[in-house]
This record gives structure tokens, C-alpha cells and sequence, in this order.
């Protein structure tokens, strides 16, 4: 592999993170990974296992410290950047809870963002999202390219008026993630629980809106519960994610097998001492989480 190839590949080494509220209680124990382009590679746990701590730790959540480890990404030690500095460097997160931004239209808030990402890292001073001059990518261009991001993703022009995430439904919300990653077009996406409170069909469409965008140039890091997401977007990778660190890895087999006999039989196998039911580390139903 040469030092082209390695640069973009997201290499997570030794990762350990706390909470900033107690930095001696470690949620991430040593997380290594390495997620390629054109690769998919799905973490599954059960619920308080780390999953969205590490989606969090990736982007540089506040709420986080990192006590351990290095994560490079495009020849750089991201964990050295800010949040917006690992975005421009072609990251992306999708939440699992979206949030509403009352009064702040989908297509400015996309807008903002492409002119940000323009910038580049070391902010490009030709790009000035907030100069009308300098403003980055025209109205025209925006406009041409957010009809075909659209159009790819099977959505309504008139969704991008309106306010993010404000009366939005789930799918909705998701969907608006997906509509972000397709406008910003990044070469490494996390998806955090993209799947959360969707019913079958939200599930599908946002499924398909992922795989309109799989590509040679960009890796994702697909955190899910179920297995379900699975049957819609092919991993090539399966890690599950327990107690803080990386029990297993395989291939789909493996998250087949999740589903079937549940998360206890994994972990025990491998050194886990869980006192509890398998029943209780089994993958939720997640019909009762359509709404």
C-alpha cells in the first residue's frame, strides 16, 4: 500500500475516550480500526456498549475526552483538530437524534455548509461564505446541484424549504442527513444509528438514499443496534462492539448470527463474564420503535 492509499484510510489506534464529566470512567478501552474508501464497515453492540461515544470522539464531541490512542485521516492526526477542521478535511456525521433549527431554511443551512467545506482547512481566504463577493459556490450552481442531489435521494423540492428538522418525522430527519452527506459529498461518513425510530419503509428510503451514494472514494462507518439496516446497505466488515472494545469482526455471517442468537453467546466466547439473560442482549424488536 502505498502513502497515498494509506492517507486515506481511517486508522483508529489505541482509542480510548471518557466523559469530559469523568475522565477516570473510560466508555472506549482501545478501538482499532481501519476503515478504506470504497469500504463499509458496520459496528454493532448492545445498547451502552460505546457505539455513539465513538461516532462522537471521531467528530470531536465536547461532551468527550480522549485519554488514549490516534485517529489519522488524510495524512493527519485528526484528534489534534477541531470538529469543523476534521469536517473540512472531508468527515461526516450523521446523528442519531437530528435536531431542529427553527428559522433556518434547509438549502441556507446546506448552502453554509458547502461554502465552509470550500474553505478548505486552513480556510482558503478566496471563499468567504458571509462575503457575497467571495461567497463560495453561486446560486445557480447550488441550485443545479441540490435538483440533482434530490432527485437522487427521491425527494421533493419543497423539502428544502423549510426549516431544519422543525415538524420534521423521523424518516424526515434522517433523510435530511442524507441530503447533507449528498450535498457535501465527504470521502469518510459515520452514520450514528441512521436506522433509530424508523419503521420499515423510512428505513428503505433512507437505505437507498445510502446506497445512491456508495462509492470507490468514500468509507463509511455504519453504527446500527439491528441487523435490519443490514439487509439494505452490504457490509463489507462486521465488528461488534462491546464494553468498550472490539470483540469480533467478520462478515455479514456475522451480523446474521447477531440476529439470531443475540449478543450473549458473541461475548461470552470471547472472555466477556455477562451475568444477565441472553434475552436481555438479544437485538430490540424494532417494530415498537416505528413512529
Amino acid at each position: 500500500m502505498t502513502t497515498t492509499d494509506s492517507s486515506r484510510h481511517l486508522v483508529i489506534s489505541g482509542l480510548r475516550v471518557a466523559p469530559i464529566a469523568d475522565p477516570t470512567r473510560e466508555i472506549l478501552q482501545g478501538i482499532d480500526l481501519d476503515v478504506g474508501p470504497g469500504e463499509v464497515h458496520a459496528i454493532m453492540g448492545p445498547n451502552g456498549s460505546g457505539k455513539t461515544t465513538l461516532a462522537y470522539a471521531l467528530m470531536g464531541h465536547p461532551a468527550y475526552i480522549v485519554t488514549g490512542g490516534e485517529v489519522h485521516w488524510e495524512g493527519r492526526d485528526i484528534l489534534k483538530l477541531s470538529p469543523d477542521k476534521r469536517a473540512r478535511l472531508g468527515m461526516f456525521l450523521a446523528f442519531q437524534y437530528p435536531v431542529a433549527v427553527p428559522g433556518l431554511s434547509v438549502a441556507s443551512f446546506i448552502r453554509s455548509g458547502l461554502n465552509a467545506k470550500l474553505q478548505g482547512i486552513d480556510k482558503n481566504g478566496e471563499v468567504d461564505p458571509t462575503d457575497p463577493v467571495k461567497g463560495g459556490v453561486s446560486m445557480l450552481d447550488f441550485r443545479r446541484r441540490m435538483r440533482e442531489k434530490l432527485a437522487l435521494l427521491k425527494m421533493d423540492e419543497t423539502f428544502v424549504s423549510r426549516y431544519v428538522n422543525e415538524g420534521f418525522s423521523g424518516g424526515e430527519k434522517k433523510r435530511l442527513e442524507m441530503l447533507q452527506m449528498a450535498m457535501l459529498e465527504p470521502h469518510m461518513a459515520i452514520l450514528d444509528e441512521t436506522d433509530s425510530g424508523l419503521d420499515i419503509d423510512a428505513l428503505r428510503i433512507v437505505a437507498e438514499g445510502v446506497n445512491a451514494m456508495l462509492s470507490p472514494d468514500l468509507g463509511i462507518l455504519l453504527i446500527t443496534h439491528y441487523q435490519r439496516l443490514l439487509n439494505h446497505i452490504k457490509p463489507d466488515v462486521v465488528h461488534v462492539l462491546a464494553r468498550g472494545r472490539i470483540v469480533a469482526s467478520g462478515g455479514r455471517d456475522l451480523a446474521l448470527r447477531l440476529e439470531d442468537e443475540g449478543y450473549g453467546p458473541i461475548l461470552r466466547e470471547n472472555g466477556l463474564d455477562i451475568d444477565v439473560p441472553d434475552d436481555a442482549l438479544r437485538l430490540d424488536e424494532p417494530a415498537a420503535l416505528a413512529h
